[in-house]
This record gives C-alpha cells, structure tokens and sequence, in this order.
C-alpha cells in the first residue's frame, strides 16, 4: 500500500521522518513546497545559538559556504527521499558544480531554500539549487546526488 504524500508546509518533525539529519546538522526549520522528485522550496531561520556562530569568525558571525551548500542539498534531499522507492535512504553527495557565493548570510537572516532535480538515471541525480536571504541570491549550485540502494 502506498503512503499518502504530507501536505506542505513541513515541519522539523516531519522533515526528520524523512531526511536522516539530526541536530546540530539539520539544517532545515520547515518545508513550504513539495513535488516529491522534482522540486522543493524550504526555509532556515540563521540563529545566533548554533554550533559555528562562535568560532565563523569571532568578531564577525558569517555563515560557512559549505554548510549554505548543506542546506540546499538537504532541501534536495527531501524531494528526493520523499519518493516511495527512495523513503528510509540516504542521499550522498555525488558532485557539487558551478557553485557560486553572492552574499554573506548571519545570524538573524532567513535563507530560502530552492531546489530543482532535473536528471534522474537509476539511483544518480542532479538538481539546480539557490539560496536567497529575502530576494538576494546568497548562493547557487548544481548538486549531483547518489541514493544508496
């Protein structure tokens, strides 16, 4: 029997029924639009409390690139892992290309979260992500994907 897909918007209960992320490295707060295996848009609310604020840089709190990247693909991941044939997977990094930082992200700034999976070929995909802080393009990237079998 197939499982209903949820309703957006998703909170962090429900995205942790789907991604394997867990504090502190969940980097999504909520899920706003779903369509399971093709594309996503999610939010993160930067707060002063988390892990890296005190030492990304002391004097000046900025947002490490990699975990931008991190969250976008944990966006990616959820439209992904969604699927029933993929529920109860990982999806791994397989490539990150053409990524780009536009603008630095703090604490107090909300990043909105796109990602559009444009190729699938067995468990390898690809999909087009951003980062936007209000209508500012923070970051962008294509991310390749492997879901474990």
């Amino acid at each position: 029997m197939s499982q209903a897909v949820p309703t957006t918007p998703l909170g962090r209960a429900e995205i942790e029924a789907i991604l394997p992320h867990r504090d502190p490295f969940l980097l999504l707060d909520e899920v706003t639009e779903l369509e399971p295996g093709k594309r996503v848009v999610a939010r993160l609310e930067v707060r002063e409390d988390v892990f890296w604020v005190p030492g990304h840089f002391p004097e000046r709190a900025v947002m490490p690139g990699v975990l931008i990247v991190e969250a976008m693909a944990q966006a990616g991941a959820v439209a992904v892992l969604i699927e029933e044939d993929n529920r109860g997977k990982i999806a791994f990094f397989a490539g990150i290309d053409d990524c780009r930082f536009k603008r630095i992200v703090s604490p107090g700034d909300t990043l909105t979260l796109t990602c559009e999976i444009d190729v699938v070929r067995g468990p390898i995909g690809r999909g087009k992500a951003t980062a936007h802080v209000g209508d500012e393009l923070a970051a962008r990237a294509t991310l390749t994907f492997a879901v474990e079998r």
